[in-house]
């Protein structure tokens, strides 16, 4: 049977001009039909009934990479608090206003009130029921009795009962020191800064500043007592209101949120 009006003969299988193209092999360049999850072909998320499917959200600024979703609910660019870290591990600075020098004077007044006065008061009670009474005696003289002649004074000093109260007025003193540094470098805060709402912190990292330092920063207050205690009064024109002893170690006092 002849094809006039075809230029080719009938193309037999496995024979004949153009040749037949095979079938499409999958992975060369052909998307299979029926492809199979994980093969580098985007699976278009399927939702089930009564479930609402959560979007990744990206962030400003940032091109999310392919294969990396964020986690729903965690932000990024959150707050963190005293002493965080940011994702890229940069420490958070310290939040918050700092505190005035009234708050900072009052704080010290409440603590000098609490821990303080009793040790006053023992030493003066030391000083004056915990001593013996003076006693002088005189003598006249032979030659002439209108002059008298001292022979001498004695008593006056500290009794038992004194030097009981004096030892009671050395423990409390290094013991009220000593818990007031433990408290402000642990947690910030003595009851005195407590109670008005300031609390000692770290400029760099807003954490506690820990005991060693902050007994470094009551021994460099020494500082703060020189030319006419000008030191102490710094926090009333100081932008970040320290003393001089808060420049030397760089802790900042600020306001409890």
């Amino acid at each position: 049977m002849t094809y006039p009006n075809n230029p080719y003969p009938p193309q037999q299988p496995g024979y004949g001009y153009p040749p037949q193209q095979p079938p499409a092999q999958p992975g060369y360049g052909y998307p299979p039909q029926d492809a199979q999850p994980g093969y580098g072909y985007p699976q278009q998320p399927v939702s089930q009934p009564g479930y609402q499917q959560q979007q990744p959200v990206s962030q400003p600024g940032y091109a999310q990479q392919p294969g990396y979703a964020q986690q729903p609910g965690y932000d990024y660019n959150q707050q963190q608090p005293y002493g965080g870290y940011s994702p890229y591990g940069a420490p958070v600075a310290p939040l918050g206003e700092y505190a005035s020098w009234a708050a900072r004077a009052g704080a010290y007044l409440l603590d000098g009130l609490m821990f303080f006065l009793p040790v006053v008061i023992l030493e003066i009670l030391a000083m004056t029921v915990g001593t013996d009474s003076v006693d002088c005696s005189s003598y006249s003289s032979s030659y002439s009795t209108s002059r008298s002649y001292s022979a001498g004074c004695t008593g006056g000093g500290l009794n038992a009962f004194g030097g009981i109260l004096l030892f009671l007025v050395f423990v409390l003193a290094v013991g009220a020191g000593i818990f007031l540094i433990y408290r402000e470098g642990s947690t910030g805060q003595t009851p005195g800064k407590k109670i008005v709402g300031i609390r000692l912190v770290r400029e760099s990292t807003g954490q506690p500043v820990g005991f060693g330092l902050a007994f470094g920063r009551k021994l460099l207050h020494v500082v703060d007592s020189f030319a006419c205690y000008i030191g102490w009064f710094m926090p009333l024109w100081d932008a970040k209101r320290q003393t001089l002893a808060d420049k030397i170690v760089n802790t900042v006092v600020v306001k409890v949120q």
